[in-house]
């Protein structure tokens, strides 16, 4: 088989994987009990990642083939998240009955998928250098293909239903679709194992064989830390920490809000599509974001490294303004549908063109390690703090109801995290020095 085609369906997979539950896990955890819990369910992605890529990804350079650590930590995560599956289906539907389990279950499966996404991408340079392929040219198409593989397992688990113990696709409305039930853990799940099974018949990707011992320090990256001694880089990564804040917020909080609607006694607004769909209407943000891609090159020659960076930074005003300004029925929706369309700009351009940056700005000695802590800072520490902070606001003007709906004030929610959004935007342009290069 064509190594372009084994690695499309690779991160096809990988994304696919995440896609079955990211978007739509806190409509089920409300049912389940937990619906106070949402922030920390998504701040755990982010605690996570602070540490276990590092470690996995020193497995991958020194006992272990890159595509074996990647197919064993999908064997892991999916057993995990299967058992999360495994005790939803105990609780029938209701209320999780040992809460604290389920947590750990879901802590260790995101311990491991996390890695995954550095690993799938060692994995596919690996392999497109060892058949002569350009990483930069060949690269990006593939991982587009991650995206698509989200979007399908999201648009999955909206439509998929199991009514009278047959399973059928809606675009109705139905307290039994996937994404409302445990059932959303099943599919993740099930897809984490195939993958495993999958990159065990990848090609082999060979350990790199070091000419000198690495420091610790080195080994874990915290030479890094270094580049907060220049003023500039120390800003950079400050302000992404703060704009990683934003990552999460809508992952975990844009579900719940949609869906209450269905609460809403306009009989118009709580059989809306949008309110009935939530997951559906989402995704239109990942396809936002495959599509804002293809945009970043055009814009870094024409407004510099800054203006894309304070372009993503104004986008996440409007990503949480629109939510609070909008609606599930005409015309409101139109708003929901803009909130998703900015969200490719202010994802991508952020994350792209800061990994450029860090590029440009470091030394080849630690560009590597430059690059991790870029991530912790807006992975890491910015999402875990921001979605933790968000849950907080949330939680305090907004509360479960009988029916199992997140209502409240969401407006005065979604109007704070665009005020944030809008003050590291402003301090951004006003502080950090940085000239566009001829």
């Amino acid at each position: 088989m064509n190594i372009k085609l084994r690695l499309i369906i690779m991160n096809f997979l990988q994304f696919a994987v995440w896609g079955a539950y990211l978007t739509c896990m806190g409509n089920y955890l409300g049912a389940a009990g937990l619906g106070e819990s949402i922030a920390w369910f998504y701040a755990i992605q982010g605690i996570v990642s602070i540490f276990m890529p590092t470690l996995m990804g020193i497995v991958a350079d020194r006992y272990l083939q890159p595509q074996r650590v990647l197919g064993l930590c999908h064997l892991l995560a999916g057993i995990f998240m299967l058992g999360c599956w495994y005790m939803g289906m105990q609780a029938g539907g209701g209320e999780i009955a040992n809460k604290a389990m389920f947590i750990a279950l879901y802590t260790m499966s995101v311990a491991f998928y996390m890695p995954t996404i550095a690993l799938s991408n060692t994995v596919a340079f690996t392999l497109l250098k060892q058949n002569g392929l350009d990483t930069v040219k060949d690269f990006p198409p593939i991982r587009v293909l991650g995206t698509v593989g989200f979007i399908a397992t999201m648009w999955f688990v909206n439509c998929a239903t199991i009514e009278n113990g047959a399973f059928t696709f809606t675009l109705a409305e139905s307290a039994n679709k996937f994404q409302y039930t445990h059932m959303q853990f099943f599919v993740s799940g099930f897809l984490s194992m195939l993958l495993f099974l999958y990159a065990m018949t990848l090609p082999q990707c060979p350990n790199e064989k070091k000419e000198s011992q690495q420091s610790l320090a080195d080994t874990l990256g915290l030479s890094a830390f270094k580049l907060f001694k220049t003023k500039r880089m120390a800003l950079f990564f400050i302000f992404s920490a703060l704009l990683g804040m934003c990552l999460q917020v809508t992952n975990g909080f844009a579900g719940p809000f949609i869906t209450s609607f269905k609460g809403s006694l306009d009989p118009e607004v709580a059989t809306s599509f949008a309110a009935n769909n939530a997951t559906l209407l989402t995704s239109l943000s990942q396809m936002s974001e495959a599509l804002c891609i293809l945009l970043i090159p055009f814009c870094l020659r024409r407004f510099g490294i800054k203006g894309v960076m304070l372009m993503s930074m104004f986008a996440w005003v409007f990503r949480f303004g629109f939510f609070g300004l909008g609606s599930p029925t005409m015309p409101g929706v139109l708003l929901f549908i803009l909130s998703c369309i900015v969200y490719g700009v202010a994802f991508d351009f952020f994350n792209v063109s800061g990994g450029i940056f860090v590029d440009q700005e470091c030394e080849p000695s630690v560009k590597a390690s430059a690059q991790g802590l870029f991530m912790m800072m807006t992975n890491g520490i910015g999402a875990t703090v921001g979605t933790l902070a968000a849950g907080k606001v949330v939680n305090s003007f907004c509360k479960w109801n009988e029916a199992g709906y997140l209502v409240g004030e969401w407006q005065t929610c979604w109007f704070i995290f665009a005020a944030f959004a809008l003050v590291v935007a402003v301090s951004f342009w006003l502080v950090f020095p940085y000239k566009k290069k001829a």
